[in-house]
């Protein structure tokens, strides 16, 4: 008589009325696992805090891994001394990146490293499991409990149920200032859209003729009607070595709107794909061989963020204003992208770098919640400045600190600012 292969029996069951739901306490609820949110998380617990870091993607590290961004900018001062303006996770990021070879310093007016997404997204992994913290992924946010000046509690679906969060702190850092818009804060949003990007790895390129960054803008200037692209302008980063780019030439459409956001997403990759039939035909010495190894998720700039007790403005930007409560610093132009075909560029001097106060991540109708990254307040031009990956994940930093210094029943505006600062100093002073 043969064998059973296996000996596992199967069950029938049927879901039971009143599922249960996962229910989790932490000391700080992080939502946004993007350069952000990883940045608040990681130093929250560092200072020994019980974190649990949730995001709506299936995947760890946000933007900056799953968009194919490829280039940290932000992070450093302009030339000719090019100093790092922020360290934190940074310092470890460049430290294992460089020695594996998954990263790349570009000097210009100012100074940007292109990476490896696929490096970067497994030292993001590695580093939230080092550290102990709880993750929740696939999950989007359903409702926030609030009572009078305090956030409770945030909930969550996913695959496996709902969830829900309790913490006496938390960091909205999801981008679209999801977490404070369910909490009934006061938000900010363009009057019109402010377009995002659908970013493209390009494999088998010959970098030996690539065309240089103003000749790349002249021809896409000069055809983009011919060839029907919507954006004149447009960036390919090539990692030296081996024979791929991140292309960043397209306008896509951020809506908050579920179906229009679905569509702009499928309206990107065609972009791309026109984009990567232009090339091929102006440049078929680098490009002619060119196939895509991988669509990022949409890439959005700026959406919707927090009403904050400061709204950054853009002089203040160009006056490079020191703040008591500084969290943040770059010396990256303002970069707002609010026209279809092109977008304003103004860059700063060799010795400039403007500065993002903690009240630009505060709601003053909230004390136990302090946004980072693309969620804290500014102008939109003065946002543009500020959203790059280097004061985002100073952003972060700072909002993990304030926390912090709040404690469990105390309030983020009511922390010691000197204590803050001297705990930012890597961050905000030389």
């Amino acid at each position: 008589m043969p064998h059973a292969l296996t000996e596992l029996k199967v069950r029938t069951v049927t879901r039971p009325a009143g599922a249960a739901r996962h229910d989790l306490d932490a000391d700080v609820c992080v939502v946004g696992a993007g350069v952000a949110g990883v940045s608040a998380a990681v130093e929250s617990a560092r200072l020994g805090r019980d974190v649990v870091l949730v995001d709506s993607l299936p995947v760890l590290g946000g933007q900056m891994v799953n968009s194919l961004i490829g280039l940290f900018c932000g992070v450093y001062g302009n030339g000719p001394d090019y100093r790092q303006l922020t360290h934190g996770i940074f310092d470890g990021i460049f430290a294992d990146l460089g020695a594996s070879g998954d990263l790349h310093h570009n000097r210009s007016h100012t100074m940007t490293v292109s990476y490896d997404e696929v490096a970067l997204g497994r030292w993001v992994e590695r580093r939230i499991r080092e550290l102990g913290i709880r993750v929740v992924l696939g999950a989007s946010l359903t409702g926030v409990e609030r009572e009078g000046r305090r956030i409770n509690a945030a909930s969550f679906a996913t695959r496996y149920g709902p969830v829900r969060v309790a913490a006496p702190g938390f960091v909205d850092a999801s981008g679209d200032a999801a977490l404070a818009w369910e909490a009934g804060l006061p938000c900010r949003v363009p009057e019109r859209t402010i377009y995002g990007s659908q970013q493209i790895v390009l494999e088998h390129l010959d970098e030996e003729h690539k065309p240089g960054r103003e000749e790349l803008a002249e021809r896409v200037h000069g055809q983009a009607a011919d060839w029907g692209l919507i954006r004149r302008d447009g960036l390919a980063f090539f990692f030296p070595g081996r024979g791929t780019a991140v292309l960043n030439m397209t306008h896509v459409p951020a809506p908050l709107d579920p179906v229009e956001a679905s569509s702009a997403q499928l309206d990107g990759r065609e972009q791309a794909d026109r984009v990567v039939e232009f090339l091929r035909a102006e440049f078929p010495k680098a490009f002619g061989r060119a196939k895509v190894r991988s669509y990022g998720f949409p890439g959005r700039r700026q959406t919707r963020w927090i009403k904050g007790v400061h709204q950054l403005s853009l002089d203040e930007v160009r006056a490079g204003t020191r703040f008591d409560d500084a969290v943040a610093r770059t010396a990256w132009p303002v970069e707002l992208h609010d026209r279809a075909d092109g977008y304003v560029w103004e860059t700063f001097g060799p010795d400039h770098v403007h500065y993002v106060p903690l009240r630009s991540l505060l709601s003053p109708d909230c004390d136990n919640l302090a946004a980072a990254g693309r969620c804290a307040d500014g102008d939109a031009a003065a946002l543009s400045s500020v959203r790059v990956m280097g004061p985002c994940a100073a952003m972060g930093a700072g909002a993990a600190h304030a926390l912090d210094l709040a404690g469990p029943d105390g309030s983020v505006h009511a922390i010691d600012l000197s204590a803050l600062r001297t705990r930012l100093a890597a961050n905000v002073d030389d």
